[in-house]
């Protein structure tokens, strides 16, 4: 019907001009989250919330397995790292074990990790077994929700680590992982360990 009113050679060069158009937005291709370098923030959160230090933040904690309530609040002195996760989340998996390094080497330095499990409820059952699976040695607990509003409110990629110097100052943030985000990480940490 179109070739009624257009003439053939304009049709078909209007097809193939949809065609090509359709094909340069079906080409560009986007890495997976995952696969891209790990950004590290050096400034605070882009939060709907201040960033506190963890002296004032008495009201923000976890819950461990063993039904145990822990706060911010109280890990001021220790270096804290605060590891958001899941069960089912690769890069998470691939993290842990650098996490469990960090933590036999700089723990009794002052280093205290937690690990806190946001892979929503199915998830929190599976956590003793993940834990025993991977030998993780460090705590692991499961944050309230505004904790992890506050941390994950701009960015909900995990894993999300989070690192806290004795005073409770928030000094780096990693945003997924990569290869490189454990010796970025180690560097944070090891920084901290003298003062």
């Amino acid at each position: 019907m179109l070739s009624k009113y257009i003439p053939l050679p304009k049709l078909h060069t209007l097809a193939i001009v949809t065609v090509f158009a359709c094909s340069i937005g079906a080409c560009t291709s986007r890495k997976a989250p995952y696969a891209e370098a790990t950004p590290v923030l050096s400034g605070p959160p882009n939060t709907t919330y201040p960033m506190p230090p963890l002296k004032a933040r008495s009201d923000l904690g976890w819950v461990f397995n063993d039904s145990k309530r822990a706060t911010l609040a109280d890990y001021e002195g220790k270096v804290l790292v605060l590891d958001f996760y899941a069960t089912w989340c690769a890069p998470c998996r691939e993290s842990i074990p650098r996490l469990i390094t960090l933590q036999k080497k700089y723990g009794p330095e002052g280093l205290q990790i937690v690990g806190l499990n946001v892979g929503g409820p199915d998830d929190r059952i599976k956590v003793a077994e993940f834990a025993k699976e991977l030998g993780i040695q460090y705590s692991l607990g499961f944050p309230d929700k505004s904790l992890t509003d506050l941390f994950l409110s701009d960015d909900q990629t995990i894993p999300q680590t989070f690192v806290f110097d004795r005073q409770g100052q928030r000094i780096m943030r990693f945003i997924g992982y990569q290869e490189s985000t454990a010796a970025e990480l180690e560097k944070a940490v090891k920084s901290q360990m003298t003062k």
